[in-house]
């Protein structure tokens, strides 16, 4: 009996010393990840798979090769153009507002926050293809980056055809420099 102790304890150890190294092997296959990431860009093609890791949330597969719908709320990362620290830059959102959700839902209102600073609302009043053009004041660029969340007043809810939240359609999201 005195034997089968010994064992066990040499199977316990060596079970902790095996988990151990997982995670010290997991450590490192994160961090190589997280290095081989994309440098981020100022300026977002959301048909761009290079891109597309900037894409946060909000946003639905790929459609047509160009285009994705977005949920009622939806946000990026862009990197902060050069001198966007001292003198801000310009967010440029590229949109479209589809008959089939202004006919069942009407005018849509697009409301905007960069790096905590709420920017002003647009009304689209009806369909067809839009730029929301906005300027991003230089204290909104602390770091590198700039999260941009985006919100729309409603959007289409789920229902038999399509069981996503449709808000409107977007090509492309940028920040310009000034």
């Amino acid at each position: 009996m005195r034997r089968l102790i010994p064992r066990r304890l040499v199977v316990v150890a060596l079970l902790l010393a095996a988990a151990t190294g997982c995670k010290r092997e997991q450590r490192a296959i994160e961090k190589a990840t997280v290095e081989q990431q994309p440098e981020l860009a100022t300026f977002v093609h959301v048909a761009d798979p290079k891109t597309s890791f900037q894409l946060l949330e909000g946003f639905y597969a790929l459609e047509g090769n160009t285009w994705r719908w977005t949920a009622k709320k939806f946000s990026v990362v862009l990197r902060a153009p050069a001198g966007a620290q001292e003198k801000g830059a310009t967010l440029r959102l590229k949109l479209n507002i589809p008959e089939a959700v202004f006919s069942r839902i009407g005018a849509q209102t697009l409301t905007a926050e960069a790096g905590g600073v709420t920017l002003p609302p647009q009304r689209f009043d009806k369909p067809g293809d839009y730029e929301y053009v906005r300027d991003v004041p230089a204290h909104a660029f602390r770091r590198d980056s700039l999260i941009v969340s985006f919100a729309l007043d409603k959007a289409l809810p789920p229902g038999d055809v399509d069981q996503r939240e449709l808000g409107i359609i977007v090509t492309a999201i940028g920040l310009d420099p000034k």
